[in-house]
């Protein structure tokens, strides 16, 4: 069986500030209204209740979780929905609120039918959460149990999950991968490609991969537009914005540019706009979401001409080409950490999300950089293997604290892990796998309060204010 996560899947189009806890969610929740109306049950449904246990219950609020159930209930999709439409849907409730099941069938929905059952942990993930229809009478008429696994996926208890679909180069390892390449001399991005066209032509893959990069590059500009408190008891000043005008400031009067300071300040952009439930682009979770697209912006701001010489302007379509080389090239390894460990912070930590978008991006800057198979193996190594441990402890359960600064550091050392294994030929001691594997156990190992409950680590030695 192979590894590969479509691209489409691995980066969708979603709203702040969890993949997880709001993306995955309002999907499940939307998916059970769909059931109830496909089944001809809607005109049953007297009322609906969910209850949210272990993570989700446990930082859901801070999360956005209840807002995403009632959107979804409400029939609203997160690639699609208003942003605006999401934010307060549950909290603006009050005792007497209603919601259009499925969009069509108006029910009584307040407060209290949402449940937080922090304590409870379904075994089969810590992020589960079952859905309930009643009729009239107070008869079950659907009971549901969802898992969001992280990155907006969802599970349906009990369903089989049907077989993937066969792409024309599977790989279940990076091993498999980088065997690929030399038997067929194409390059990671290429094997990628191939594979996403045995399920949507060669336009839908490019057009779907240049809008991705669209959703991403304007959360950037968003983001650097808007300055503020963010949402929640924190008070967290926005800080992208005003770091923009510094830099620019310092430009307009001379100064040279300061590539590191930008890529820094695109990371902030984007998590801050995550953090406001923004629209925002899953990579590969909203938590460690601006981690690719700084570096890809690093990229085309910075780098994308660099070797062009002076008697040649960068030809236009250079750049789309490159991000989605880089897209690809992430998503090849992305692949990798969704099937062979996890990138769901819940389940692994932090080292699952951030970990895993900084050894995504590291590969695709690698790649778009010249470099060889090898050398993105690498450079994803060395990304992986220095978030190794990393724990998910949100100060307050809003993904701010210490998720948006950590997004820019984690930025800048996709670049150093690059810039090294591009000094290097490719060979290295510890293999992509071997780390991998080691994220794997240790998220395993970590103690649940340092995995998305908020109840260990800066979450609980951070004093609110």
């Amino acid at each position: 069986m192979s590894a590969y996560v479509s691209a489409f899947e691995l980066f969708s189009i979603g709203v702040g500030p969890s993949s997880s806890h709001t993306v995955g969610p309002m999907r499940a929740a939307g998916v059970f209204a769909r059931r109830l109306a496909d089944a001809g049950l809607l005109e049953c449904v007297h009322r609906v209740g969910c209850e949210l246990f272990g993570s989700l219950g446990a930082t859901g609020i801070g999360h956005g979780t209840p807002d995403a159930i009632v959107s979804g209930l409400a029939g609203h999709r997160p690639e699609t929905v208003d942003p605006e439409l999401v934010r307060g849907a549950w909290s603006t409730l009050g005792d007497d609120g209603s919601l259009a099941l499925a969009g069509l069938h108006p029910i009584r929905f307040q407060l209290a039918d949402i449940v937080l059952s922090p304590r409870v942990r379904r075994p089969e993930h810590p992020n589960a959460l079952t859905l309930t229809a009643w009729d009239a009478a107070g008869e079950i008429v659907a009971n549901e149990t969802y898992f969001s696994v992280g990155g907006g996926f969802i599970r349906r208890d009990g369903e089989v999950a049907p077989a993937p679909a066969a792409v024309p180069y599977p790989y279940a390892s990076a091993a498999q991968l980088l065997a690929l390449c030399a038997e067929t001399g194409l390059s990671i991005a290429e094997i990628a490609r191939r594979n996403e066209q045995a399920w949507r032509s060669e336009d839908d893959v490019r057009t779907g991969l240049d809008a991705i990069w669209g959703a991403m590059s304007a959360c950037i500009t968003a983001g650097l537009a808007h300055d503020g408190v963010l949402p929640g008891r924190l008070g967290v000043k926005r800080r992208a914005g005003s770091l923009r005008a510094q830099l620019e400031s310092a430009q307009a009067i001379g100064h040279r540019e300061l590539p590191g300071e930008w890529l820094g300040a695109f990371a902030l952009a984007v998590n801050e706009e995550n953090a406001a439930g923004g629209r925002v682009v899953t990579a590969p979770t909203n938590g460690a979401a601006g981690i690719l697209p700084a570096v890809a912006m690093y990229w085309w701001r910075f780098l994308a001409d660099a070797g062009v010489g002076l008697d040649r302007a960068i030809a236009d379509d250079e750049r789309p080409r490159g991000i989605r080389r880089f897209l690809l090239t992430a998503t090849a390894l992305g692949s990798l950490f969704k099937a062979n460990a996890s990138i769901s912070g819940a389940e692994g930590g932090c080292q699952a999300e951030v970990g895993s978008a900084c050894a995504m991006a590291a590969g695709g800057l690698t790649a778009v950089m010249g470099g060889t198979p090898a050398q993105i193996e690498n450079a994803a190594e060395i990304a992986m293997e220095h978030h190794l441990g990393l724990t998910c402890d949100p100060v307050g359960g809003l993904v701010q604290i210490p998720c948006i600064e950590r997004n820019a550091i984690a930025a800048a050392t996709a670049v150093t892990a690059a810039r090294l294994a591009l000094r290097g030929d490719g060979s290295h001691y510890v293999s992509l796998d071997t780390v991998v594997e080691t994220m794997r156990q240790t998220g395993i190992d970590m103690s649940t309060k340092y995995k998305e409950t908020s109840e260990g680590g800066l979450a609980v030695n951070v004093i609110e204010c």
